[in-house]
């Protein structure tokens, strides 16, 4: 119970004796500065919360700074100035929202830990400080990408900074390379170290549903493995980004799970649908289904790895703007909860949603969801052979797991679900399998990329033949051997990620086939662009599944906090590619937001960051 009290406190800024959570984070504390040993064994877990706090305190910002300026969010009559700014690139040092303060406060206290943290401390056999010194290490270099990813290059130290003046002597600037080149070394040392868990099912009070939150503390810190495949990936290091990606999954015998949307869209869509459909699989019965919208609850079985989790209310600590800025009032007390029994029923439910949110869905959200084809075996079928069936009309399902289309006041429109429980996620299973299909795609193996869309990287397609090519097939038994003797039954069961929304898309009897959807790709590109791709190269081939890739990120990752990050990444590394010039990246991103009608040149990299303050 104690230790309970002290995560609690720890995580949403609860009094803990005498002295406020949010005191003991701060680098003027009397226990920071006049306490440097760290020797005692408990300071471990107290300094990691107190960082994690640092992450709640930053997390508004991550989302936002990234989905407004991304190409799936759109403004609308509510939405406030500095969001506004945002959405159309005028944003200045003046923007709530452009604070570089919060990511340097997680910074320095990891700084401060790292430089004073004793490592020597044992129970037993058991080294009691790693884990932390670990999570540190880890936590400070997530930072400095976000910092890198959106300004550009940064004022860039690793000793704690304790006074005003020693903050004014900081010179030195390091871009997203730079600091990959500075961080990535020493991190790399500890590849596959656990994260620390201080308890899986600590309660942190009631929400407006009745429900109870808790909170899994080991989902809460971040994977060296990952963080360490984010700087590889963001610097063009792909085979080293690929490689962290594989640690991490076999390392925890991660597979890619079978996931389905199920069929919640409106009576209006359902009306135009054959009377066959089917929405699940039927070759595949033998394994475990579970519902992709079950995901955002946080609960076992799921695929979340590293999420913010917000306080329940004010009193108990950090809150989060996100779900209202969505259209959903996650502190509402206008609602009543009575229990009967195990039964809660809940009173005034239509108080939670929000006409005057602040952010809507785009039509390029909306059209790219709806554009996506749907593949199911007919309910009567006794067989799949032959009998996998395209449905243009449905789209990719995940945007209705997405987006509720609310009427209220007489007015109806999309409220976005995924932070209706004050969770922010930051790394999924699928975020690791889309970041290894965008890192073995520029390696040189986008037939590789496709499997992970299409059917996962599994026992099956370890002997695929009809697109997985020879070398391909022999990349995946040595630099990435999910298909060696030793790994491949831990992944036997991958499933393609795109199928989590389009159905039926593994195997050869689905339409979704690696020259179908390439080629159709291709056609996209080229007349887009006005492009002449008449006989298509490797780099033609590497160029469109990396866009494959961008709209799988927008179907399954929309309005988590990774899109403009993401067009950038992919930007640069289109840039640095060459295919169709130098700066054919730039021209791309800038297409993608155009629709936005942005106040500065987005073909100019220079124009992708905020001014620093």
């Amino acid at each position: 119970m104690k230790k309970h009290i002290f995560i609690i406190a720890a995580l949403f800024g609860m009094l803990f004796v005498t002295t406020s959570c949010e005191d003991m984070l701060e680098t003027e504390s009397d226990r920071q500065i006049f306490d440097p040993a760290l020797d005692q064994k408990t300071d471990s877990m107290f300094y990691t919360l107190g960082i994690l706090k640092g992450v709640q305190q930053a997390i508004d910002q991550y989302v936002l700074v990234n989905e407004m300026r991304g190409d799936l969010t759109q403004v609308n009559q509510y939405t406030e100035s500095d969001l506004r700014a945002l959405a159309n690139f005028s944003a200045t040092v003046e923007n709530k929202y452009d604070s570089a303060y919060v990511f340097y406060r997680i910074i320095n206290n990891c700084n401060y830990f790292i430089a004073h943290r004793d490592t020597t401390l044992l129970t037993g056999s058991r080294n009691v400080s790693m884990p932390e010194y670990v999570q540190a290490q880890s936590i400070r270099a997530w930072a400095y990408l976000q910092l890198a990813k959106i300004y550009g290059s940064v004022p860039f130290y690793t000793e704690p900074v304790t006074s005003i003046s020693q903050a004014n002597a900081v010179r030195e600037k390091k871009d997203i390379r730079g600091i990959c080149d500075a961080l990535a070394p020493e991190l790399a040392k500890y590849a596959g170290y656990a994260v620390p868990t201080y308890g899986t099912e600590v309660n942190v009070g009631r929400v407006n549903s009745g429900s109870t939150k808790y909170v899994n503390t080991m989902l809460t810190m971040f994977p060296v493995d990952l963080v360490l495949g984010d700087l590889y990936l963001e610097s063009g290091e792909y085979t080293q980004a690929a490689q962290s990606y594989f640690n991490y999954l076999r390392t925890r015998n991660l597979e890619a799970r079978w996931y389905y949307c199920s069929p919640n869209f409106p009576a209006s869509v359902r009306r135009t649908l054959p009377s066959d459909i089917s929405y699940y699989y039927t070759n595949l019965t033998t394994y475990s289904r579970y519902s992709w919208e079950y995901i955002f609850s946080m609960n076992y079985p799921n695929d979340v790895i590293t999420y913010v989790p917000m306080a329940v209310n004010r009193l108990n600590g950090e809150t989060t703007d996100l779900p209202r800025l969505f259209g959903y009032d996650f502190y509402t007390t206008d609602v009543k909860v009575t229990e009967q029994g195990a039964l809660t029923f809940v009173q005034g439910y239509d108080n939670i949603y929000i006409l005057e949110r602040e952010i809507d869905p785009s039509p390029a959200y909306l059209s790219l969801a709806a554009s996506q084809d749907y593949y199911y075996v007919p309910e009567s079928a006794t067989t799949d052979a032959g009998n996998v069936k395209t449905l243009t009309a449905l789209g990719d399902l995940r945007r209705y797991q997405t987006l509720s289309y609310v009427t209220k006041n007489d007015s109806s429109y999309y409220e976005m679900s995924k932070y209706e429980g004050a969770n922010i996620p930051i790394y999924r299973g699928t975020t690791v399998y889309l970041r290894l299909a965008e890192a073995v795609n520029r390696m040189g193996y986008p037939d590789a990329a496709f499997a992970i869309l299409k059917d996962g990287l599994n026992l099956q397609v370890s002997t695929d033949t009809t697109y997985i090519k020879p070398e391909t097939q022999e990349m995946l038994r040595t630099t990435l051997p999910f298909f060696s003797p030793e790994n491949i039954e831990t992944f036997s069961y991958n499933h393609g990620i795109h199928s989590y929304g389009s159905g039926y898309t593994s195997g050869t009897f689905s339409p979704y086939q690696y020259d179908a959807i390439v080629g159709g790709k291709l056609l996209n590109i080229s007349n887009q662009f006005g492009l002449s791709i008449a006989e298509p190269t490797q780099a033609d081939y590497i160029n469109a599944v990396e866009d494959l890739i961008c709209d799988e990120y927008a179907l399954e990752f929309a309005f988590e906090g990774n899109r403009f990050g993401d067009l950038c990444r992919l930007a640069r590394h289109k840039n640095a590619a060459g295919t169709y010039g130098a700066d054919f990246g730039s021209r791309w991103l800038a297409s993608k937001l155009a629709f936005k009608n942005p106040v500065v040149n987005l073909a100019d990299p220079q124009n992708w960051y905020l001014p620093f303050q």
